[in-house]
Formats: C-alpha cells, sequence, structure tokens
C-alpha cells in the first residue's frame, strides 16, 4: 500500500494478507515504489501515484495486480500495464451517493454565494446589517441543470436536484429508460451544444475518455447562456479549464465550482485568485472524502485482491478503450 488507510482496512488486510504499509501519510517517489514493490504480488497506489509506462516498465515481476485504491484510474497507464500483462482494477460505484451529495452542495453554494457569505463575520468581524441589496445571490428553483453524463453519480446528481426544483436535462450516449426520465421529470439531448445553449448550470459526470477530454471546451462554454455556473467533482480534463477561468473573468459564466484541477503540482494561481474574488467555489477535492466511502474502498479493494489470488477475474478489472474482456489463463 502507497498509502495509509483507514485503521479498520489496515486491520483487515492485515489479517487476510502479507500486507507492508507505507510509512506515514504523503506521496512516495516513484523509485520508493517499485523499491517497495520488491517481492509483492500485488500493489494498492492511489491518485496520488503516476504509474506511467515507465514505472510499470521498472516494477518487479512479481508484480501482476494494481489494486487502485479509487474509482479514476488516470494516474495509471493502462495501455502500458496491459502490454505488460498486469491486472488493473479500481474501485467504482461506492462514491456515488457522496459524489452527488457533493456536487448538489456546490450547486446550492455557488449561486446563493454561501461561502462568500460565510466569511463575512469571521473574516471582518463587522456586518453592516440587513439591506434590500445585500448579498444578493440567484435563486436555484426554476432554473435548468445540464447533466453530462447520466451513469449512476449522474442520476443521482439528478434525483437530488429535482428535490430543489431544478430542471432536469441531459447528454449522455445512451438515452436513459423513459421510465427513469419520467420520474425525474428529465429531458435526453442528442446534441451538447444545443444542450449548454440551453441551461442555467452544467455538471459534468461523465467519465473521462479520448471522447470526452475536454468535453466543456472553449467553443461550448461561448455557447452557454451569459451568467451560468459550471460545477465539475468528475475529471478535470473534461473541462479546458484554461477557457474556463476566461469565461469567468470576462463573465461569459456567473461563476464555477470546482472539486478537481488541472495541474498535479497545485491550483493554478489564476484560479486562486479568481477564489480570493469570490468568483469561483474551490474545494480540495472532497467529493469522497466521508470515512463510509474510504471503508468502502478499502473493502472493494479486498474483494479485487482476494478474487485475483484465486485465480479468477477481479469484479472491477479496468481494461484499455476498446478491448474486450480477456479469458484469464
Amino acid at each position: 500500500m502507497t498509502e495509509r488507510l483507514p485503521e479498520q482496512i489496515e486491520q483487515r488486510m492485515q489479517t487476510l494478507f502479507d500486507a507492508q504499509f507505507a510509512a506515514g501519510p504523503g506521496q512516495i517517489s516513484p523509485d520508493a515504489l517499485a523499491l517497495g514493490a520488491e517481492g509483492a504480488d500485488a500493489i494498492v497506489p492511489s491518485i496520488n501515484d503516476r504509474l506511467d509506462a515507465a514505472l510499470i516498465a521498472r516494477l518487479p515481476r512479481s508484480v501482476r495486480l494494481i489494486a487502485q485504491f479509487g474509482n479514476g484510474v488516470d494516474n495509471i497507464d493502462i495501455e502500458a500495464a496491459y502490454a505488460a500483462g498486469l491486472t488493473v482494477t479500481n474501485t467504482p460505484s461506492v462514491l456515488t451517493e457522496d459524489t452527488a451529495d457533493m456536487a448538489v452542495m456546490l450547486m446550492l453554494a455557488l449561486p446563493r454565494r454561501l461561502v462568500e457569505g460565510a466569511m463575512v463575520l469571521p473574516g471582518a468581524g463587522t456586518w453592516p446589517g440587513w439591506s434590500p441589496t445585500w448579498m444578493l445571490g440567484r435563486r436555484l428553483r426554476g432554473k435548468a441543470l445540464g447533466i453530462v453524463g447520466m451513469g449512476r453519480i449522474g442520476t443521482a446528481v439528478a434525483s437530488r436536484a429535482k428535490s430543489f426544483g431544478l430542471n432536469i436535462h441531459y447528454f449522455s450516449r445512451q438515452r436513459r429508460p423513459q421510465k427513469l426520465e419520467e420520474s425525474l421529470g428529465a429531458t435526453f439531448w442528442d446534441d451538447l451544444d444545443r444542450m449548454v445553449e440551453a441551461v442555467d448550470i452544467v455538471s459534468l459526470h461523465t467519465p473521462l475518455t479520448r471522447a470526452t477530454q475536454n468535453i466543456l471546451s472553449a467553443e461550448r462554454m461561448a455557447r452557454m447562456r451569459r451568467g451560468s455556473f459550471v460545477v465539475n467533482v468528475s475529471r478535470p480534463e473534461l473541462l479546458d479549464e484554461a477557457a474556463l477561468i476566461a469565461a469567468v473573468r470576462d463573465g461569459q459564466l456567473a461563476g464555477a465550482a470546482l472539486d478537481v484541477f488541472e495541474s498535479r503540482s497545485g491550483v493554478k494561481p489564476e484560479l486562486l485568485q479568481l477564489a480570493r474574488e469570490n468568483r469561483v467555489l474551490l474545494t480540495a477535492h472532497m467529493a469522497s472524502a466521508t470515512l463510509e466511502a474510504r471503508l468502502e474502498m478499502g473493502e472493494t479493494v479486498i474483494v479485487n485482491l482476494k478474487t485475483f489470488f484465486d485465480d479468477a477475474t477481479p469484479p472491477h478489472r479496468v481494461l484499455p478503450e476498446g478491448k474486450a474482456r480477456p479469458a484469464r489463463s
């Protein structure tokens, strides 16, 4: 394990496996990862570990499984791992409820200027008192929400958003069943350009693939209603971050709420400045940060490990795009 995990998960792993844990919190270097994997059958990295083709080539021959602690596998070169005969797994499905909660919390906080308002008293220490023009935000009920990707999380977001009176629109590779659309009052769009023109909030929930890289591009942001909002708790690569910054600066977008960021070395100074100006809301990759989610992620890693060591295909195997699941020899 490259990271320290919740105590209950570490205890389970020690009981079930010959488990070696990281010395402490924090990211380990590629050299330390390769050295620490000596003699191991499996490694359990997190999104903080960059397993590119070069590092995968350096892994000891004993390693047969990369059991990611996390849903996203953007940090792993899946093609290189596949070519090297390594199995890669992740922990999908367990983050649905918490991620959907976070997305809707940001949708509530962003137009109502919640974070800005919450800092008035502790920041300034004084408050001029209520007035008809003080801290005016925007009403949520009646606004149109455009969900990009109506999978598990997108559907959970739609269900919550409907309760707040948002009108649900969605773009997805496949149209959802009519019964689900009716229960959510959801309108399907087969053209993303047309959908972003028709909504007040765009929330991104599609998996990251070659086709969805920068799916919310500069051109699509320019098509959005002036004064609309963007929410992203999914993958930073789904939107053009530089274009987003420009769109907020010139008023094309009224604001954005981001829980994920393009740079692995830190948040761009331009985004931080917009946050200081209360024009964007930034949270520190908190969408899955609940104890329940972390425990379920750990249990899913254990299931993948046990299944693999029992010489069966793990239930959450990740394959390169376009590859069919091969029979395990």
